[in-house]
């Protein structure tokens, strides 16, 4: 079996290595705000009186709010050898909530590299799980994402 030259042997290296940790400080204006942006009027996510009665005790932030934290898409340690790249979806894991004050530590990296032909001709698929701390390193989530990277027909 010989090796696709797409996949280089650094690309290959790169399966498994961890990014360096990336901690982001939660306020409690950027949760309100990302709530507000989506369109959700949970009071849960924006009013600190409903939530001190609730079994919350305090806001916490939408699951998607995680997203905003992300390097989309991620920089790598070797070149990708298309320019273009499409988000392939996404699949979460939720374990804890994120509130206000929290400290979210990420740490992602590359699970699986795929070379794949279809109707944008050459395609590379970049698997990666990205792993989300809270300030006690107790886990509060699990991404796992695919970004396809192609070279659009008209380049």
């Amino acid at each position: 079996m010989t090796q696709d030259p797409i996949i280089t042997s650094n690309m290959r290296a790169a399966i498994g290595v961890e990014t360096k940790p990336v901690t982001h400080h939660i306020e409690e204006g950027a949760i309100k705000r990302f709530a507000q942006a989506i369109g959700d009027d949970n009071p849960i996510f924006s009013n600190e009186e409903i939530t001190n009665i609730s079994c919350q005790r305090s806001l916490i932030a939408p699951p998607t709010f995680l997203r905003s934290l992300e390097n989309n898409p991620p920089s790598f340690s070797f070149e990708i050898p298309y320019p273009d790249v499409l988000d392939g979806g996404s699949e979460w894991e939720y374990y804890l909530p994120v509130r206000p004050r929290d400290k979210i530590t990420v740490i992602s990296k590359i699970v699986d590299l795929e070379k794949k032909n279809g109707s944008l001709g050459n395609m590379l698929f970049v698997r990666m799980e990205s792993r989300f701390d809270n300030q006690k390193d107790e886990p509060v989530a699990l991404e796992r994402s695919t970004y396809i990277y192609y070279r659009h027909l008209s380049y």
